[in-house]
């Protein structure tokens, strides 16, 4: 598919009329991104092994059918825990430009959101400690890879739970429950997920759901890089890291984006000229706690952090953390969705 060409840059006023902020943001990842290689001094992923595959997750993620369904929690120990506390820290896989969710204050330069109280949760129920964490900051299509090549003991970063994935990595159960839509400028005639978007450049992040989603129907839009994945991929239309589609659309070279609608209305509310397009999302699913394949134990663990993070109802440490950071964009949302376990 061809690169669109010779269309004027349309240049959005958003973010305080400050474009320019986001772009050297996203941009420049490469330059912000935390370390992903080395550690503690030693060797690449020293310790972070994940074990074996399990023929009973081999077979279940051959004859998927619910996927959200994890290992009963529990608050044992096992190889993976044991290597965490003898480091002495958690290392997680966050996102650090996601406005809510995972991004880093500008004022504090600490990293924040709604994933990030999570990471904290899981580090205090393991660790005894908080604060006990090593942040990376991973751009959305290493997520998996960050895990497979032992650079992280877990991602945390509105990660769905599907069953492609769920044949590279495990999942704890579902701790948010999101859906696709469309962003776009207001002024647009873009409608929603729809045939609005023919003819349209509408951005995705690589390995994303969004862009499963367009290549399962992309009702005429162009949503592909010309020599897409190779060293020649222009970056335009699918793009490494989510918030570059914000960019693009930001400067006229794209004229929607597709993504989950809790990371866009977070964008919508950094930049007032988007809006979320469609009355409401047009898939379901369901973020999870990702970690390395066979983890079980870590994987468990986290299951239990989880049945405490949402007990409490109103009061819980997930509704709180809901109230801080996502409910002036995503209101009404009553609680978590309550968890699947396998023979359920």
């Amino acid at each position: 598919m061809r690169r669109a060409i010779g269309r004027p840059a349309r240049r959005l006023r958003g973010w305080g009329g400050v474009t320019g902020m986001a772009a050297a943001c996203a941009l420049t990842a490469a330059v912000t991104l935390l370390p992903l290689a080395r550690h503690d001094g030693g060797a690449s992923g020293a310790g972070l092994s994940g074990g074996g595959v399990a023929t009973a997750d081999r077979a279940r993620a051959e004859a998927c059918t619910e996927p959200e369904a994890g290992l009963r929690p529990s608050d044992g120990g096992g190889p993976n825990i044991d290597r965490i506390k003898q480091r002495g820290k958690l290392i997680a896989g966050v996102d650090q430009n996601s406005f809510r969710w995972g991004y880093r204050n500008p004022a504090t330069r600490q990293l924040e959101g709604f994933d990030i109280d999570l990471v904290r949760a899981i580090a205090k129920d393991v660790l005894g400690d908080p604060d006990a964490v090593v942040f990376r900051a991973i751009p959305t299509n290493q997520r998996i890879a960050a895990l497979e090549n032992d650079r992280v003991d877990v991602v945390v970063r509105t990660m769905t739970i599907n069953c492609k994935r769920l044949e590279q990595v495990s999942f704890s159960t579902a701790y948010f429950q999101a859906g696709q839509q469309v962003l776009a400028p207001k002024e647009s005639a873009i409608t929603g997920y729809d045939s609005s978007l023919k003819g349209k450049r509408v951005c995705s992040a690589e390995g994303s759901t969004a862009y499963e989603a367009l290549e399962k129907q992309s009702f005429g839009a162009l949503y592909k890089d010309d020599h897409d994945g190779t060293g020649r991929d222009p970056d335009l239309l699918t793009v490494p890291n989510q918030l570059d589609c914000l960019v693009r659309l930001q400067l006229g070279e794209v004229d929607a984006v597709v993504t989950d609608n809790a990371l866009a209305a977070g964008q919508a509310a950094q930049d007032p000229a988007v809006e979320l397009k469609g009355k409401t999302p047009f898939t379901t699913e369901y973020y999870g706690v990702a970690a390395k394949k066979g983890a079980d134990d870590l994987v468990a663990r986290v299951n239990k952090v989880l049945v405490d993070y949402r007990a409490g109802g109103d009061d819980s440490a997930w509704m709180t953390s809901y109230r801080r950071w996502l409910a002036a964009g995503l209101p009404g949302i009553s609680g978590p969705p309550a968890p699947k376990y396998r023979g359920d």
